[in-house]
């Protein structure tokens, strides 16, 4: 079963300062046909204003993965982490038995444009961890790149959860596949582009459900750049 969360379905909110839409119920947006899938339970996509963020504020008891588009996003944590996110970069942080941190766009001039995801954690009370890696175009040039998973596999980012991510960048008409295990499911993201999953098409900013497939196919109508999560 294939199920497409439409960008324009989205919940959305305008702060003048951050604009963003929420692909599952989050803060002011709530709405419980769409709680989350599987492990994964925030997929928001955020612009931030030049000179804007988050200011400090806590989280615990969950695995947040965050993705530069554009832009660059300033991140300072209670763990004394304080690095910047450019493109090609993701950063993960396990909340675990609790953090405090802010997200800040240093630039002046320029938005950034980001995807944050959280997803459950295997269980609660993890110690606080935090990474950053970036993943070079070559690695992801029209192939699925492991960009993180439980067991750290290939360089990856490791989140505390049976989930594995991967990003990939497509040229036109290039196609990648990916099969699932039995029992798994899947989520994908399109960041920027337009594809299709098993002839079902898709445009930029829409999501997708996958149960009860075990072959996946996904090709892009034109330059494109998805995330892809196999999940237990």
């Amino acid at each position: 079963m294939i199920a497409i969360r439409r960008a324009a379905e989205r919940g959305h909110a305008y702060h003048g300062w951050l604009d963003t839409y929420h692909t599952f119920s989050f803060a002011s947006y709530q709405d419980p046909r769409h709680m989350g899938f599987r492990a994964l339970r925030v997929m928001n996509e955020d612009v931030v204003a030049p000179g804007q963020g988050f200011g400090t504020h806590p989280h615990r008891d969950m695995e947040i993965v965050t993705y530069v588009l554009e832009g660059a996003l300033e991140h300072r944590d209670s763990m004394g982490n304080g690095e910047v996110l450019r493109p090609g970069e993701f950063q993960r942080m396990s909340a675990g038995t609790g953090i405090t941190h802010s997200e800040f766009n240093p630039s002046p001039d320029d938005p950034v444009h980001l995807y944050q995801i959280w997803l459950f954690p295997e269980r609660k009370g993890i110690e606080p961890s935090y990474e950053q890696k970036r993943f070079d175009e070559a690695e992801r040039h029209n192939r699925l790149r492991l960009v993180a998973s439980p067991n750290a596999a290939d360089g990856s980012l490791l989140i505390h959860q049976d989930a594995r991510v991967y990003l990939a960048t497509l040229d036109e008409k290039a196609a990648v596949a990916h099969e699932l295990a039995p029992g798994r499911n899947a989520w994908l993201q399109v960041l920027r582009g337009a594809v299709s999953i098993n002839q079902r098409e898709l445009q930029t900013s829409d999501g997708v459900a996958v149960s009860d497939e075990r072959d996946l196919r996904i090709e892009a109508r034109q330059k494109s750049e998805v995330l892809l999560f196999d999940l237990a």
